[in-house]
């Protein structure tokens, strides 16, 4: 036969009716069946929305947590937006579902969905926005028709980079967020990364204080993972309309 049409043998393949499998070593044996061991599942998921006038720096503040990210011109959020981030707090693995809302009045009947299963609820205006800030009883209103009386809330005066540009004192949040019973109050920037972590942790530590922590396994598909219906978008809705930037 035509040295040209010559099949090479595999390197290892001998005689022995050609179980090349035979010359393995042991060690290589052994790891081609260890099985990879899969990542432990998430001991609580929950929902955060973010909520606030057009502008303020929503879909800013969580893509800086969720990709560490920052987008100079991004464009409005149509409807809803979200993201997942995996924390751990108080040695729990946490599953966040962090929602951001379009600010315009329009989309209101569809994001005043997302306010019913949300544990956290992340309220944001412009400080360099006088009408950012005066539209914040409007998003208290809805919060009160829509979302949970147990939900956490936090007041956020985004931009803290413009602080030359600042028309709304740190005070004057402070005050509003006083007001409202159990609301915390924070400054941040997303440009620079300042805060916005602590936003999102700190949060999710007031949600854990309130909840049991220590639950048997056998009872987690019944109460902690249930805190949330499956999947990620409530079944009611379609698929949020995700931002092209």
């Amino acid at each position: 036969m035509d040295s040209r049409y010559d099949i090479p043998r595999r390197a290892g393949v001998g005689g022995g009716g050609g179980r090349g499998s035979a010359n393995l070593s042991p060690a290589l044996g052994a790891q081609s069946r260890r099985k990879k061991i899969p990542p432990r599942p998430a001991d609580f998921k929950l929902q955060i929305i973010i909520i606030g006038s057009r502008g303020v720096g929503k879909t800013s503040i969580m893509e800086r947590f969720t990709d560490d990210t920052f987008c100079e011109a991004c464009k409005s959020t149509v409807g809803v937006d979200f993201k997942i981030k995996i924390v751990e707090l108080r040695g729990k693995k946490i599953r966040l579902q962090i929602w951001d809302t379009a600010g315009q009045e329009r989309f209101n009947s569809i994001t005043s969905a997302y306010y019913r299963g949300a544990k956290g609820i992340v309220v944001v205006y412009d400080i360099t926005k006088q009408e950012t800030f005066e539209d914040l009883p409007k998003w208290m209103k809805m919060i009160d028709k829509y979302a949970s009386e147990e939900a956490e809330l936090l007041l956020v005066g985004n931009k803290l980079d413009c602080e030359t540009d600042r028309i709304i004192s740190r005070q004057q949040g402070e005050r509003f967020a006083s007001r409202i019973s159990g609301m915390r109050f924070c400054e941040a920037s997303a440009k620079d990364n300042f805060n916005v972590d602590e936003i999102f942790l700190k949060l999710v530590d007031d949600i854990l204080s309130k909840m049991p922590l220590e639950i048997p396994n056998q009872e987690l598909s019944n109460s902690v993972l249930s805190l949330q219906p499956e999947p990620d978008v409530p079944p009611e809705l379609p698929p949020p309309r995700m931002r092209c930037c």
